[in-house]
């Protein structure tokens, strides 16, 4: 993406840049960042230096907690101003903000390509929005005592999973709102929930170092995997529903891993991802496109998304978001796409280049 301005001469005068901004509305230009590209011995490091990228309006005033991709031009986020928002990430136009939470939104789930999502707050509840309805709720799930810090959707989208630091699980009905199932285990505090595509399974990541797996008919558990050293934070699946990824809290390099698991031998893990020095906020498994071995990114509170090789556990490239403050959420925006929502820096729009290798570069903000 070409440098605004970079071929100017002289700098213009203040009216010529009034008129230029105007004319380009919300698109300014952004200060580069450092990456790093690990060479296969993984140990010596290349470092570049990035283009730089475009900054829009930003979508939320305040951090972003949550950010996931409804289909390949909208996303849908949340954060500590208690707004929902619609986003075309590629145009940078907010396409609809949708209020009715009281505190800070901590989750989103949504069906890509689904018109419907879900967002789930400090406010103890989970609400219902439809983008092509009214900016108000079509759907409120009230029942947890705490923080609802869990939230999925089945792959029809007839039954939500809701969970919170109350230690409880409740299923609901989408269509009528009622709860149909609730399970409570002591000291399981939910960091995380995940509808396993096709299954009537649910995983879920806790703060007692465990990973659960739930079967949504009775709302039973149906496997735990061997607990980890450190809180798990965030679990994803992958399309296929074979295999999952976990994330860890850490401090220091301590913990702050990713750990691949096979929903289908669930014994032990079968590959850990090293390398982040604070804890590891979101994990995703990437496009089998971009590559030719099975990837996954990660990002962190140390403000950087890494690429690994799903296989070995090789970092294949660093990102580093220097300013960006934590890390909290990362979603798959399209095939070569990434949205990375930051505590200090809004929305990041990342995309993999792959013209000298397997590259990540951040294209936009907002």
């Amino acid at each position: 993406m070409p440098l605004l301005g970079c071929h100017l001469k002289r700098a213009p005068s203040h009216k010529v840049l009034c008129r230029f901004c105007a004319a380009m509305g919300k698109l300014q230009s952004k200060l580069k960042h450092s990456t790093y590209k690990y060479r296969p011995d993984g140990i010596i490091e290349e470092r570049i230096q990035t283009k730089a990228c475009l900054e829009y309006s930003p979508a939320h005033a305040g951090s972003v907690s949550v950010v996931a991709a409804l289909n390949s031009d909208l996303c849908v986020s949340g954060g500590k101003d208690k707004t929902v928002v619609a986003y075309n990430w590629k145009s940078g136009d907010v396409v609809k903000r949708f209020r009715g939470h009281e505190r800070e939104v901590t989750k989103i789930a949504c069906i890509h390509g689904s018109s419907l999502f879900f967002s789930a707050s400090r406010d103890r509840t989970a609400m219902m929005w439809d983008l092509r309805g009214p900016a108000q709720p079509r759907q409120q799930f009230s029942g947890h005592a705490m923080v609802v810090t869990g939230l999925a959707v089945s792959t029809d989208s007839s039954q939500l999973c809701t969970g919170s630091r109350d230690n409880t699980l409740l299923l609901w009905d989408v269509g009528t709102g009622q709860c149909m199932e609730r399970a409570s285990i002591s000291r399981n505090l939910v960091t995380h929930l995940c509808w396993v595509p096709q299954e009537p399974y649910v995983l879920q990541t806790s703060e007692d170092k465990t990973i659960r797996l739930w079967d949504s008919r009775g709302l039973q558990v149906a496997h735990v995997f061997p607990a980890k050293q450190h809180i798990q934070t965030y679990c994803e699946v992958s399309e296929d529903g074979h295999k999952c990824v976990s994330c860890s809290n850490g401090f220091g390099g301590e913990g702050c891993e990713a750990t691949l698991w096979d929903l289908r031998q669930t014994r032990n893990g079968i590959c850990e991802y090293k390398g982040h020095f604070q804890t590891v906020a979101s994990c995703v498994f990437l496009p089998r496109a971009l590559a030719s071995m099975p990837i996954i990114a990660t990002s962190s509170h140390d403000c950087k998304v890494k690429i690994w090789n799903q296989d070995t556990g090789a970092c294949l490239f660093t990102l580093s978001l220097d300013g960006s403050g934590p890390l909290t959420s990362l979603a798959v925006g399209d095939t070569i796409s990434l949205l990375c929502a930051s505590f200090s820096k809004g929305i990041h729009l990342l995309r993999v280049e792959r013209s000298r290798g397997l590259e990540l570069q951040e294209v936009a903000a907002f």
